[in-house]
């Protein structure tokens, strides 16, 4: 699990160091510079973040987790409630998602598409996204498919494991069942545009996280912080400043 401090614009870095001393975003396993691995649950994942704060000998934090993130937070916090100061879960919610997402879908095009070797960056970033086009009509999402993409000794592969991602996939579109809580102050912050957080969540989030305040940012989608990035900070901010 690799972790790197938050790069944000001057904007956006002035708001959240009202609130923040230290900020650090995590790859989760087959993800980002992260290591691969055969095994993708949240159970995993959660240990994964355990470690790492012992190793950064941090003994409580703030989570914020967005979709597969998301989960993998509330999971620490329902574990390891000592080791979370507050949560924030950002468009997903303790549910079966599969009926909400094309999570699938996107994963069958990024395994679809084929990219000469020994060509420049650039090209094989257009000639990826030609292929997608057709696939992933929403110009942001194959934007953000795209920064997956990377070179190996003249040849381009995604950084993302595929293989694991898609043996996993129902486990990582439904959530652990838990019969503990956290009572700690937590924010679902949802997008208006998203069905990632409905009124039929509501009653596991309240069981589960009975301190959860709901919340929705106007015209934005699954992908808030790219949508409404400001109005996303803002939320966040209020909230760990109540």
């Amino acid at each position: 699990m690799k972790t790197r401090r938050l790069s944000v614009p001057a904007a956006k870095k002035q708001i959240i160091s009202y609130v923040f001393e230290l900020v650090l975003t995590v790859d989760a396993r087959n993800h980002g510079n992260s290591p691969h691995s055969p095994a993708l649950t949240y159970d995993a994942m959660a240990g994964d973040l355990k470690h790492l704060l012992a190793q950064l000998h941090i003994e409580k934090c703030v989570l914020i987790g967005h979709s597969m993130g998301g989960k993998t937070a509330m999971t620490t916090a329902l574990t390891q409630p000592g080791l979370v100061e507050r949560l924030v879960v950002v468009d997903i919610s303790p549910a079966q998602s599969t009926a909400r997402t094309n999570f699938r879908f996107y994963i069958q095009a990024l395994q679809k598409v084929k990219i000469s070797s020994d060509i420049p960056r650039s090209t094989a970033r257009r000639m990826a996204e030609d292929q997608l086009r057709s696939l992933v009509k929403e110009r942001s999402v194959r934007q953000f498919l795209l920064t997956n993409l990377v070179e190996l000794n003249g040849h381009y592969a995604w950084r993302v494991n595929l293989e694991a991602i898609s043996e996993h996939l129902d486990n990582i579109m439904s959530f652990p069942h838990f019969d503990t809580v956290y009572e700690g102050p937590t924010l679902f912050l949802g997008g208006a545009s998203s069905a990632y957080i409905s009124s039929e969540d509501y009653p596991e989030i309240q069981r589960l996280f009975p301190n959860a305040d709901i919340q929705y940012i106007p015209d934005a989608s699954h992908w808030i912080h790219a949508d409404k990035p400001l109005d996303f900070i803002s939320s966040i901010s209020s909230f760990l400043q109540s």
